[in-house]
This record gives structure tokens, C-alpha cells and sequence, in this order.
């Protein structure tokens, strides 16, 4: 039996890895910062609670690291922890920086300084890639960070990448577009186009405030993106993949898609706030996923019309609306 070490698994892509890799027949291993007070409601959501062992583990401290290592023996380390927030890294770059690029060197030094044959997955952004336009980003699109969380993340890309080439590390970095599903907090603006349309649709009266809504993404959904990060340790060769649909969609045109599955004009509905744009804002990203598709035979199953019907669905079933 594989056992693994998951990094941030009390995040969406923690929980849905969990979920995966115990459907695997793995032994699973979440860390948390403080494993004792963590509700890891998202683990609860999938009903996992009970079925990961948990440790605490504080990635910015070298000893806490390597005693988990030592203690757990993992043949596979995935590091999802971190600041996951863009819009939060301009407030709190320091913390940003801290969490993902430092945590990512401390789980490299400690995996070096181990000697243990661990395969290390790094959660990589398509962030670092900066306002490319309507060119697709593939592994050889240079990175323009536009903004703390995308530099912090640059960053733990090329530390991964450094301790494979000089220390021979399995390392890989996958650059994950966005990818979202009902375990997502409200803070991600898309589930909270989502519960307010359904709020909405059950008879609220409130407004739904966004910022700028032109922007352009490439929407995944999180279950087929956490596929990807098992399969690149599974290959022969470390290497970096891209992750993603391959199709860029307006945030007007997920709003609208939106509002629509709940019966409703968004225009009766959303408001613009200006004190929601940030500083530096990215105005499309779209990836380039045909290496993964050649190398790991990954394609994405589900595309933004299906997240947009999947999110409304799992959100009308746990609210009842």
C-alpha cells in the first residue's frame, strides 16, 4: 500500500486528493498547521473525516517538517498548502510569501536532507503566466507575475525545479488554471456568484456585488485537475504540466450562465463595485493542456457550462433551495 502526505488538505483540491487517492487503496496523511482545532469541514462534506490520518505540521519550521517524514514514511508528498487567495495576497503578501514559496523550500530541504525516495508534487498557477491575452500558455510561456500570490508561486515553481536538476529530486509543479466545485469558501468569486444566485432564486432580495466582470478565465472542474497532479507522479521522469480546458470564458459569461440555471435575469440582480478590483488584475488567461494530454493522457471531462450546472446543483442540495 502507497502512502501519501497531503499538504493543505483541508482545501478543496485537498479534499478531492484525499477522496482520489483513497479510492487508490493509498494510505492517506493530511497535514494541517493545527490538526487538533482544524474542523477540515470539506473532508466532512465528502464524508473522508474519519478515513485520513492527521497530522499537525507546520511548514515553515524545518523540524516540524522532517519529523512528519520521518514518522509517516510517504512515497508521495503533495504540497496544496498555503495562501490560496489573489485577492488576499495584496493585503497579506508577507504571509503569501511565506506560506507557498517558503513552505515549498521547507518541504524540499526536508525531503533532501530525509534521503527518502519521495515523489514531491508542487500546486503551481497559471497567476505566474501574468495577462498573456488570447494566447493559449503552454510549459514554455514565460511567467509575468501580476501580483503577490502569482510571485510567491513563481517562485515555488523554480525552487521545484532547481531541486530536480541539482539534487535529483522527483519533483513536478503542476500550473493549475482555475479550477473550482462546491468546496469552495465564498471568498472565490465564483462560489459566491453561486449562493447568492441561489439565495436569489429562494427569494432574497439582496444585490450581488462584483468587480470586473470581463475579465477572462479558464474555468476547470477541481475532481478532474487533482487527477492530473496523481498522474504526474506516476511517470517515469519528473517534469511540469499545465492544467487546464483550453477555453477562456468572460466572468459575465459565467455569471449569466449562472443566474440563467437559476431562473433569473442577471441583470436584475448584479451590481458593479469598483472597490472590488484589484490593484493589478490579470484580463484573460487560457491554457495550453496538450502536453499533458500526450505525456499523462489527462484531458479535462468537465468544461465551464458543466461546473457552473454541478456548482448549483451540490449548492441547491445542501441549502435546500
Amino acid at each position: 500500500m502507497k502512502k501519501a502526505l497531503i499538504c493543505g488538505v483541508s482545501g478543496q483540491d485537498g479534499a478531492f486528493l484525499s477522496q482520489l487517492l483513497l479510492e487508490k487503496g493509498y494510505e492517506v496523511h493530511g497535514a494541517s498547521r493545527d490538526a487538533d482545532i482544524n474542523l477540515f469541514s470539506n473532508l466532512c462534506t465528502l464524508g473522508l473525516r474519519d478515513r485520513v490520518a492527521l497530522t499537525s505540521v507546520t511548514l515553515s519550521d524545518f523540524r516540524s517538517v522532517l519529523q512528519a517524514l520521518i514518522k509517516i514514511e510517504p512515497d508521495e508528498v503533495y504540497n496544496l498548502a498555503g495562501q490560496s487567495s489573489v485577492a488576499l495576497s495584496f493585503e497579506q503578501p508577507v504571509e503569501t510569501m511565506e506560506s507557498i514559496s517558503i513552505g515549498t523550500l521547507t518541504l524540499l530541504e526536508a525531503i533532501r536532507f530525509s534521503k527518502m525516495p519521495i515523489r514531491f508534487y508542487s500546486a503551481g498557477s497559471s497567476e505566474c503566466f501574468g495577462d498573456i491575452g488570447s494566447v493559449a500558455a503552454n510549459e514554455e510561456t514565460p511567467f509575468a507575475p501580476r501580483s503577490p500570490y502569482a510571485v510567491a508561486k513563481s517562485a515555488a515553481f523554480w525552487q521545484t525545479a532547481n531541486y530536480r536538476d541539482a539534487y535529483g529530486l522527483f519533483g513536478c509543479t503542476g500550473i493549475l488554471f482555475n479550477h473550482e466545485s462546491f468546496l469552495r469558501p465564498e471568498r472565490f468569486v465564483t462560489r459566491k456568484i453561486v449562493s447568492a444566485a441561489c439565495r436569489i432564486a429562494a427569494g432574497s432580495k439582496e444585490t450581488l456585488l462584483l468587480g470586473d466582470i470581463s475579465i477572462r478565465r479558464d474555468w476547470g472542474w477541481a475532481p478532474d485537475y487533482v487527477e492530473a497532479m496523481w498522474l504526474m507522479l506516476q511517470q517515469d521522469q519528473a517534469d511540469d504540466f499545465v492544467i487546464a480546458t483550453g477555453e477562456a470564458h468572460s466572468l459575465q459569461e459565467f455569471v449569466e450562465r449562472v443566474f440563467e440555471t437559476c431562473g433569473l435575469d442577471w441583470k436584475d440582480h448584479v451590481e458593479f463595485d469598483e472597490h472590488l478590483k484589484r490593484p493589478a488584475e490579470i484580463r484573460a488567461n487560457r491554457g495550453d493542456p496538450r502536453k499533458a494530454e500526450q505525456q499523462l493522457g489527462w484531458k479535462p471531462k468537465h468544461f465551464m457550462h458543466d461546473v457552473v450546472r454541478l456548482m448549483v446543483d451540490a449548492e441547491r442540495r445542501a441549502t435546500g433551495n
